[in-house]
């Protein structure tokens, strides 16, 4: 059983995209926009197209969330007919997990300077395992 239903699958013939409505089952409030984008993705086998989350809309009182999805061939065609303020959303979320990744390696590398202990009293950096 998989955990994405399709509830409706059209082809706009009139903006040159597809546009995709699912529901992801036992995902309620977990899901992120960047995760379901890779589960569309891969599920539709899409490959090189891109894909746009629109919406993601949880259900009140059940763990299922509704996404809504444009796909386009280019992203130039893309920009040109989505509004620019998800754009910058998407560029948020990517970089922000980029920089949550950097953190932590910044923070191996201090504690790796304070040759193996848990504790600084120089700096007051403490290591919880």
């Amino acid at each position: 059983m998989s955990i994405i239903t399709t509830l409706s699958d059209e082809n706009n013939s009139f903006l040159s995209r597809r546009e995709i409505i699912c529901d992801f089952k036992g995902l309620g409030g977990k899901l992120k926009k960047l995760e379901a984008v890779e589960m569309i993705t891969k599920e539709f086998k899409l490959g090189e197209k891109f894909v746009i989350p629109i919406k993601l809309q949880n259900h009140t009182g059940k763990s299922k969330t509704t996404g809504i999805f444009y796909v386009y061939d280019d992203e130039t065609l893309a920009k040109k007919h989505v509004t620019p303020v998800i754009f910058t959303r998407l560029d948020k979320a990517k970089t922000g997990k980029e920089k949550k990744e950097e953190v932590k390696a910044d923070e191996k590398e201090k504690m790796s300077e304070h040759k193996g202990r848990r504790t600084c009293g120089k700096c007051s950096l403490t290591e919880f395992s």
